[in-house]
């Protein structure tokens, strides 16, 4: 593992990830965090499904909203959460996220362990060939 060295990032910066209605900015990963934990920012459009629900068997993630509301699917319960809430997501419990309001949503993630950011590329490629849902 590499050296990590501070990581210190203004608004907007990172690395950028778009997927039609969603996007992504990775702030710190892979060799920035000698690979313990990943953090990027999830950017849902208004009325915009998320990634489809899915579980990381060997990743825990935690999700804080950033802006808007976020519905979040936990297990089998979907919650509504305002900006400023929190929801950890243990390993193995299923997940999925998306924007029902009217107004863009944001959510900081934290993946642990990681790297998150090596999967991006096939994820975006998903998103090619699956463009992102608008909800009715």
């Amino acid at each position: 593992m590499a050296a990590e060295q501070p990581v210190v990032l203004g608004p907007g910066e990172g690395r950028r990830y778009e997927m039609g209605p969603i996007s992504a900015v990775f702030k710190a990963d892979g060799a920035e965090t000698g690979g313990r934990f990943s953090i990027s920012e999830w950017w849902l459009e208004p009325r915009c499904e998320g990634p489809g629900a899915h579980r990381h068997d060997d990743n825990d993630e935690i999700f804080y909203v950033l802006e808007g509301e976020a519905s979040i699917l936990v297990g089998a319960d979907w919650r509504r959460l305002p900006k400023g809430s929190l929801c950890v997501i243990p390993r193995g419990v299923m997940h999925d996220f998306r924007n029902e309001g009217a107004t863009r949503m944001g959510l900081l993630n934290v993946f642990l362990p990681g790297p998150f950011e090596t999967m991006m590329p096939a994820i975006v490629d998903w998103f090619r060939d699956n463009p992102a849902r608008r909800m009715k």
